[in-house]
């Protein structure tokens, strides 16, 4: 038996900030394991919007497959041939099994934190929802990014009639400032998941590819090569004919190249797998306990990110970089919200440095002796107790009347639509809430900005 339904609330519905996943657009298109495995192929050519399809075994529930899943599967070699007349349930053993499942009354703003905390192998995966019947429901991953970003204009249009008007209680805005802070997290936590999925996606798959055959190609052709030298042991004397191919194909300079040759791609192969695990150490979206770690790892993880902007070639001017790295010990810290503070300082320092270059006034401030914009990291062990990490740059600076509101929440000196004013805010609480530090910034117009990061090494040990 075969049940198809299609999306349910087609129409985008007007949202509000607590709205739950049972007011999205819903998909409803179940399947039989008994079937054969044609039938999926054939209800998703039926529905080329449809995400996935609920697997029942006698009209009870027993799991999902995912279109992306499915067509992956499918685009192996022989799985069309191997699975099309077998049952689904035989098919479903192939897949990996973390299904998101959620209730329809959980609201769409905690959906969308709790989605986007799922492993990078599963980010783009459909939400399976529960009615308070038993029934489910699938929803597209995109739908609940769309009712996120209503809600998120929502909160914003709300909180700017709350500053305007300055009727509503203290308490509500609280929670309103509260709501759009999570918001604000929230997006950059989804620019991150899409960033590392979509990575791992597109270049992890053929690197695995390169990487397993090097191993096969390196042992082909230490094998040949040694074929070749048992056959110049046993017949020194050759034909003309192969002494002439001999030396046309540089038979010695082959044979000692073609071994560096495929290390080298090995080598290479080996660098992407470690950029893709920077990336995939400076999101650490799963990790929210308190872990000891490199310091320096999650700086560099940073840098990495941001390095289109440290080499923009729209400027047409590099930012030299300068980092000062001491010996340090392992920190015990909050390691994603840490490389957070880590990018929105980072991200502050080149805008800074970006915007003197772009006004064209490079060689009128007062620091510009050397007239390469510069930004440089420096760390350092105080008595074993405590890492200071400062980050510099030499801009145009931060006038003094500005300097003591640069923490409060949607303060920002950018211009409209260019800053929300969360991000310093955002990290001193980072800083000195969750790790018991200190933030400080040094200023002045015409002279650079500083910010001084100190947290404690053990932070278990601070009262």
């Amino acid at each position: 038996m075969m049940a198809t339904s299609g999306i349910k609330n087609a129409n985008q519905p007007n949202l509000q900030l607590e709205s739950t996943l049972q007011e999205l657009p819903f998909w409803q298109v179940q399947i039989e394991v008994e079937r054969p495995g044609n039938d999926l192929v054939t209800l998703f050519k039926q529905e080329p919007l449809l995400p996935g399809i609920i697997l029942n075994n006698h009209q009870q529930y027993v799991g999902m497959i995912s279109r992306r899943k499915f067509f992956e599967q499918m685009s192996h070699p022989y799985s069309l041939s191997l699975f099309s007349l077998r049952p689904i349930k035989i098919l479903y053993k192939f897949f990996q099994r973390e299904i998101l499942i959620l209730s329809e009354d959980m609201s769409i703003v905690k959906a969308t934190e709790v989605t986007l905390q799922r492993p990078h192998q599963i980010a783009y995966e459909p939400i399976l929802v529960k009615t308070a019947s038993g029934k489910y429901r699938l929803v597209d991953f995109h739908q609940l990014l769309l009712a996120y970003s209503q809600i998120h204009v929502l909160t914003l249009v709300q909180l700017q009639q709350v500053e305007e008007q300055s009727r509503i209680a203290k308490a509500g805005f609280r929670d309103l400032q509260e709501n759009y802070t999570r918001l604000i997290q929230n997006e950059k936590m989804a620019a991150l998941g899409q960033l590392v999925a979509g990575i791992a996606h597109e270049i992890n798959n053929p690197v695995n590819f390169i990487a397993g055959n090097l191993v096969h190609a390196i042992e082909y052709s230490e094998n040949l090569l040694s074929l070749i030298r048992l056959y110049q042991q046993c017949y020194p004397e050759p034909e003309g004919e192969i002494k002439t191919a001999i030396a046309q194909i540089e038979l010695d300079f082959l044979t000692r190249d073609l071994p560096n040759l495929l290390n080298s791609m090995k080598i290479g192969t080996k660098r992407i797998e470690e950029i893709i695990l920077s990336l995939r150490n400076f999101s650490r979206l799963d990790e929210s306990e308190k872990k000891l770690v490199d310091i320096h790892e999650g700086i560099e993880s940073t840098l990495l990110i941001l390095q289109s902007r440290l080499k923009n070639h729209q400027i047409a001017q590099n930012i030299n970089l300068i980092k000062e790295y001491a010996n340090l010990p392992l920190v015990e810290c909050y390691p994603g919200l840490l490389n957070q503070v880590f990018m929105n300082i980072l991200a502050n320092a080149i805008d800074a440095v970006e915007e003197v270059i772009e006004s064209g006034e490079w060689g009128k401030i007062t620091n510009a002796q050397c007239p390469i914009p510069e930004i440089r990291i420096r760390t350092e062990l105080i008595d074993d107790r405590e890492v200071i990490i400062r980050i510099a740059d030499n801009g145009s600076g931060i006038p003094e009347s500005l300097q003591k509101r640069l923490f409060d929440p949607f303060f920002t000196t950018k211009p409209v639509g260019k800053g929300t004013g969360l991000g310093l805010s955002i990290s001193y609480q980072i800083i000195v809430e969750k790790h018991r530090g200190q933030l400080q910034c040094i200023s002045a117009s015409g002279k650079g900005t500083e910010f001084i990061i100190k947290i404690p090494v053990e932070l278990s040990s601070c009262v």
